[in-house]
């Protein structure tokens, strides 16, 4: 297959979290509104926090780029995805769909992905005015390099030039730059042509001398000195970490509770909670009790429900949440969260780890069995109690039945989705997102508070007015054409 030469660009990072997602969202925002057909594109994701699409999965993180370049999420935005199982290895989803197992230590068999993702990319150039490329972790790491999909190895392959952005918030910003260039192998280090320097407080010009020693050292322009952008946070988590942060809210009216299990996955649920402001999200990290004053504790998706299932109970959160329900308290289990609070998950091929089986929580009748292909989809669902209306997607394995599905809280169209106990007190479900309708939230919420608190959130058009405020603020801060141009050199060379 030849190499296109649409107009492209890749975004690379001296690290991992410092800001490259984000980048490459509101450069998708601001091209787009500029006309462009823009797409993003990262060749290598490693994450649990998935996207369905129509054709497969993608990180969450390339889902929220399509937004902003304002079209549907596609697999070839996202061809490799790493979704860690333990530590011993990954499962492995390619073109969205999955491809086998990956162990931890075998970093060779990861080049042999590069012709479908250089597959990918070029069906997403194919119908592209510029594809915007995200770098993962740092092009840093020489001891990955030889077989590197992710950063420089893609770049060079591709024919895609790079911009180097830094972290100044954490430190040593201008070590991370000038050391990346002082790593590189003089072929690496010749596809970087500028860099950038992200989240920065305080006075820009106070940084000059540290621009100039950069650019000495270095001999990479500097595209710009990006100034901390605080809305992100209201942006949807790409990692557990950012929901780890999360400020307290004393005296809000519903305190919700979420312990973090290894395995969590697709915890974007959790994303139009962190913003309503009548809610307290509390993320509760291992060795803490769940709060003893919650209202509800949601048990959130998971990538292994066996092994979260064990961590849950050598936390002793079983017996907070048992003790949570005796309380009266509301709990909800999404995705491997709900198959938790079943009578029992069966896990007989070894689908998720090693075969085996356990008790869940036993607040739910309805038991668990991993068989069969994986659901991943998009769906329009209504829930019952209030007869509101959604969007929301199913990435799952397994099927659940038992008695207290015929109290199903949602329907798929003809199917009822979904259980709840008999009090009405414990929900669990396989859908993803529910909690981003408005209308579905507001009735949530006060079910979950006895009516005590309401919704004062719109949450997609909060989502889009932090994406059109992220473009504007890049837009004041780097120098835009001088992006352009990079990527427009790419067309020039073919």
């Amino acid at each position: 297959m030849g190499i296109s030469r649409t107009p492209a660009v890749m975004i690379l990072g001296t690290g991992s979290n410092v800001g490259k997602s984000l980048i490459v969202a509101g450069l998708c925002r601001l091209f787009a509104d500029r006309g462009l057909k823009v797409r993003p594109f990262k060749p290598q994701n490693m994450s649990n926090n998935a996207a369905a699409t129509a054709a497969g999965e993608i990180g969450r993180a390339q889902a929220l780029q399509a937004r902003a370049a304002r079209i549907p999420p596609h697999v070839d935005m996202n061809p490799v995805l790493l979704k860690p199982e333990s530590e011993a290895g990954s499962q492995i989803i390619l073109q969205g769909r999955v491809a086998g197992h990956l162990a931890s230590g075998d970093f060779a068999r990861r080049g042999d992905f590069l012709p479908k993702v250089l597959e990918s990319f070029e069906r997403l150039s194919a119908d592209a005015d510029l594809v915007v490329v995200e770098g993962a972790g740092s092009p840093a790491e020489t001891n990955l390099r030889a077989r590197d999909i992710a950063n420089l190895g893609f770049a060079r392959a591709a024919g895609v030039p790079a911009i180097l952005v830094g972290d100044i918030d954490r430190g040593g910003v201008i070590a991370s730059l000038v050391g990346t260039h002082a790593v590189l192998d003089e072929a690496d280090r010749a596809m970087i042509r500028a860099f950038a320097v992200n989240r920065f407080r305080g006075e820009i010009a106070l940084f000059n001398d540290g621009v100039e020693t950069i650019r000495e050292a270095t001999g990479w322009s500097c595209l710009g000195v990006v100034p901390w952008f605080a809305a992100a946070s209201r942006l949807p988590a790409e990692d557990g970490l950012d929901l780890r942060q999360l400020t307290a809210r004393p005296g809000a009216g519903l305190r919700i509770a979420v312990p973090i299990l290894p395995g969590m996955a697709n915890f974007d649920d959790l994303d139009p909670l962190k913003l309503e402001p009548a809610v307290d999200l509390v993320m509760v990290a291992p060795g803490q009790a769940l709060p003893g004053d919650a209202d509800l504790v949601i048990l959130p998706g998971s990538k292994t429900t066996l092994r979260d299932l064990a961590a849950l109970r050598a936390q002793g959160w079983d017996i907070d949440i048992l003790a949570h329900r005796r309380r009266g308290g509301h709990i909800v289990g999404l995705c491997g969260g709900y198959q938790m609070l079943g009578r029992m998950v069966r896990d007989p091929l070894g689908l998720e780890g090693p075969a085996g089986e356990a008790p869940g929580l036993g607040l739910l009748d309805v038991e668990t069995v991993l068989e069969g292909a994986k659901t991943v989809r998009e769906v329009d669902f209504v829930h019952a109690p209030s007869a509101s209306t959604g969007r929301a997607y199913e990435i799952h394995l397994g099927r659940t039945d038992g008695a207290d599905t015929a109290r199903a809280p949602f329907r798929v169209g003809d199917r009822a989705e979904g259980a709840t106990s008999p009090d009405g007190r414990v929900v669990g479900s396989y859908l993803h997102g529910v909690f981003s309708s408005d209308p579905v939230r507001a009735a949530c919420l006060a079910a979950f508070s006895g009516s005590s608190v309401s919704s004062m959130l719109a949450y997609e058009d909060d989502v889009e007015a932090t994406l059109d405020g992220l473009a504007a603020h890049l837009a004041r801060h780097l120098d835009i054409e001088a992006i352009l141009a990079l990527a427009h050199a790419r067309e020039a060379q073919g």
